[in-house]
């Protein structure tokens, strides 16, 4: 509790002070983000830092290794697919970054098995992303530890193809009015990748003179 209350006291000491006039126009004018992160719910991975976004720019969803179900209205509690709806149709974003990282958990449970304790819901959860595993597999049958890697980066790829299995999705991408975008967070280096569909390509830093 007391942490909270301190980060709240330093929020309106200093970032407050930035940010105000910019939060008053959104709370009077509504938001208008450029973006939708689906990112991990992973403490160190937060969109808004990556991409130093500020308040209004980027309608970020997480959750257990930044994945995306297969569209399913059934009627049931789709949380996620309830998150991509509202920002491709409401707030109509212009493109949507799909985010993985190094060291996620979500996909390590998903290679070596959810931990007994987290059995009701990440196991069945993980489990959307089990051609990634099965991709990360066969190219690295005897090396557990880079497939692991490339599982993490297997798993961006298959949330962007269930992306594009949303009706509403697809039709914006193929039109040119949605950008469906796969990127990599390497949490020790702090360094972003572009995942394509065949490839990874490092993001080159500018210059500072």
């Amino acid at each position: 509790m007391e942490e909270l209350i301190k980060g709240y006291r330093r929020f309106r000491a200093n970032r407050w002070v930035v940010e105000r006039k910019n939060l008053e126009s959104l709370a009077r004018n509504g938001q208008q983000p450029h973006t939708l992160a689906i990112a991990c719910s992973d403490s160190r991975v937060a969109p808004e830092m990556i991409f130093d976004g500020a308040p209004g720019e980027i309608f970020t969803l997480r959750n257990i290794a930044n994945l995306v179900p297969p569209y399913l209205p059934d009627g049931t509690f789709h949380g996620t697919s309830a998150a991509i709806e509202f920002a491709v149709r409401v707030l109509k974003v212009k493109r949507i970054a799909v985010i993985g990282h190094s060291s996620c958990g979500g996909v390590r449970a998903l290679m070596q098995g959810a931990p007994e304790e987290a059995q009701d819901f990440v196991k069945p959860w993980v489990g959307i992303a089990d051609p990634a595993r099965r991709r990360a597999e066969a190219a690295h049958p005897h090396d557990h530890n880079a497939a692991l890697h490339r599982c993490e980066i297997e798993n961006v790829r298959v949330s962007l193809e269930n992306l594009d299995t949303f009706p509403w999705v697809k039709s914006a991408h193929e039109a040119g009015d949605l950008l469906l975008q796969g990127f990599y967070f390497n949490v020790g280096s702090g360094t972003l990748h572009i995942v394509e569909p065949d490839r990874v390509v490092a993001i080159e830093e500018e210059e500072h003179v």
